[in-house]
């Protein structure tokens, strides 16, 4: 793949990760859609997209993922929703991000792997840059939403440990999509009093779930051969920092020094540890 192809669809890629956020946010700042509503029609129309992407390829839309995988998707795609009721794009973000790092580190850590100095000094960074986005404070996002998203993304964590290494990914996601759907089904139903059919919030949760999800993981699954494991980890960090600058530029959300140090510990932290890593190996 030619270099200049390759930086543009890693960049388009990153972009569709980032934009998750700000589509979520969008949709429940500026439409009356509930969150239980954003996660089913994100989940829905993902599964949809990528069913067709599967069709596309030959192959049969149920044969990879599992049940497991699934409800980890669906926890991580619900905690999200209803998480950024009350915090900007940015910092769910950098938690989202944060949470998922370190859940996957300190699975490393207990299957037996061993960090240097360095690596548990760039891992201790990196809580501490959590810790710091979490201190009272009024431009913090209250502490049940940061609670709900550090748990989005252990989930999502423990849904990429679970996924690693699959032979098939865009298949396994494909699986993973259509198996969460019902369970979202379940989650309308339950907050079903409370919610309308909103149709601007929906058309966020679709270009969530079928462009930035569904068309962004078949994307970066495309290239991802192509790159580096080192490279790969650390183009990854540039998620929440596009997510922070969007969050600016479309919503007016401020960033506030507390988010540029946390951002800057937390990245940080988490490059020391892939960058170390990866040179170890």
């Amino acid at each position: 793949m030619a270099l200049i192809k390759l930086v543009f669809l890693a960049a388009l890629a990153m972009t569709a990760f980032a934009a998750n956020s700000l589509l979520c946010r969008m949709a429940l700042v500026e439409t009356d859609i509930t969150p239980a509503a954003f996660t089913f029609w994100r989940l829905a129309s993902g599964a949809v997209i990528l069913m067709l992407l599967v069709v596309m390829r030959n192959h049969k839309p149920l044969q990879e993922g599992n049940a497991i995988s699934a409800l980890a998707l669906f926890i991580y795609a619900a905690g999200f929703s209803f998480a950024y009721i009350s915090m900007t794009a940015g910092a769910g973000a950098l938690l989202l991000f944060g949470a998922v790092q370190i859940t996957m580190i300190s699975w490393g850590l207990l299957k037996g792997e061993r960090m240097s100095a360095l690596q548990w000094g760039g891992f201790l960074l990196a809580l501490v840059g959590l810790i710091l986005l979490l201190l009272p404070n009024a431009a913090v996002p209250q502490l049940s939403s940061a609670l709900l998203m550090i748990t989005a993304g252990i989930a999502w964590g423990v849904y990429s440990l679970r996924g690693k290494g699959a032979k098939l990914p865009i298949e396994a996601t494909a699986g993973n999509f259509i198996r969460a759907t019902p369970m979202a089904v379940v989650l309308l139903a339950f907050f079903w009093p409370d919610n309308t059919l909103q149709w601007d919030g929906i058309a966020y949760a679709v270009a969530s779930g079928a462009i930035a999800s569904g068309m962004g993981y078949a994307l970066w699954y495309s290239i991802l051969p192509h790159i580096a494991a080192i490279k790969a980890a650390t183009l990854q960090l540039s998620v929440p920092v596009l997510a922070v600058i969007a969050g600016w530029l479309l919503l007016n959300e401020a960033i506030t020094l507390r988010i540029a140090l946390s951002s800057g510990l937390v990245l940080g932290g988490v490059a020391l540890v892939i960058w170390i890593k990866q040179h170890k190996a």
